[in-house]
């Protein structure tokens, strides 16, 4: 992968912290906002309640879309974004995959830290097999499962 596409797609997820995320509630598509950190791995990781409709379409269907933009550009059209396509699971509780990711997250958003021990969320990891990113006005480009993974462990 050009290295530049490879950077601008990274500094995108890594700078932003907020995604809409896309699930399938009932046959219909389903869109909410969840805050996101990154793993070692290169996944995206989401700590989700069991009361949010979301996490309930992630345990049915877990087949996601994510969608990650950039502060406000010039024009809407300019504005840099990615979509993330992948499959959300949940990580055990307790195992070591949940430790690293609990960290990651908290070291993302260290006020999030009481969360942790409500019973009802649950973490998420996505691991994405596709992507695409428009880079601004005529600049986009699209990655697969191995080179998304790549950029983001790289980083």
């Amino acid at each position: 992968m050009n290295p530049e596409k490879a950077a601008a797609f990274r500094e995108l997820l890594q700078y932003q912290t907020v995604a809409a995320l896309g699930t399938i509630s009932n046959g219909e598509p389903y869109v909410s906002m969840v805050p996101y950190a990154l793993s070692a791995a290169g996944e995206i990781l989401i700590h989700a309640s069991r009361l949010a409709q979301h996490t309930g379409n992630m345990l049915a269907r877990p087949r996601v879309s994510l969608l990650i933009m950039a502060d406000q550009a010039d024009s809407p059209q300019s504005r840099a974004r990615v979509t993330v396509q992948g499959d959300a699971h949940v990580v055990v509780t307790g195992s070591a995959a949940y430790e690293s990711a609990k960290q990651r997250y908290l070291t993302r958003f260290p006020h999030a830290a009481d969360i942790f021990d409500l019973a009802d969320f649950s973490m998420f990891r996505v691991t994405a097999d596709s992507a695409r990113v428009i880079g601004g006005f005529a600049q986009a480009f699209s990655l697969e499962a191995e080179s998304i993974a790549r950029a983001l462990r790289d980083g």
